[in-house]
């Protein structure tokens, strides 16, 4: 059962997503970049955005055009297991959730926020590969 707090976070979400979609807000974006993401009310275990703009910091993973990329959503809480990377950056540990990779529009990036650690980057594209 939705609760009514639910429901109206659902309600607010295809709010931002109709102005998100007929935006015509671009960003120029590079892979290895952090951008904070407006991802949304999602279901189930996916992962959800927080707060006005339903965002959540991701890294740029591939660039595939300047209006498709795919992203890793990023935590700053600590999960540990198979399916998550932990990573440091500026003397703070934090997780990249592997298993939410998913492919978003351009017009859901919100504002740059740095770039991800090279070395860390590379073994992210390794642990990938070897999921498939």
């Amino acid at each position: 059962m939705i609760l009514a707090t639910e429901l109206q976070q659902f309600v607010d979400w295809t709010k931002l997503k109709i102005q998100l979609h007929q935006s015509d807000m671009t960003h120029r974006f590079d892979e290895r970049e952090i951008w904070w993401v407006s991802l949304g009310i999602n279901i189930g275990t996916e992962e959800n955005g927080k707060n006005f703009n339903f965002e959540r910091p991701a890294l740029v993973l591939k660039k595939f055009d300047n209006l498709s990329l795919w992203i890793i959503p990023l935590s700053s809480k600590i999960k540990d297991g198979h399916f998550y990377y932990l990573y440091q950056l500026d003397g703070v540990t934090y997780s990249a959730i592997l298993m939410q990779l998913r492919l978003i529009s351009s017009k859901r990036l919100l504002r740059r926020i740095g770039h991800f650690p090279k070395p860390d980057f590379q073994k992210i594209h390794e642990l990938l590969i070897n999921f498939l």
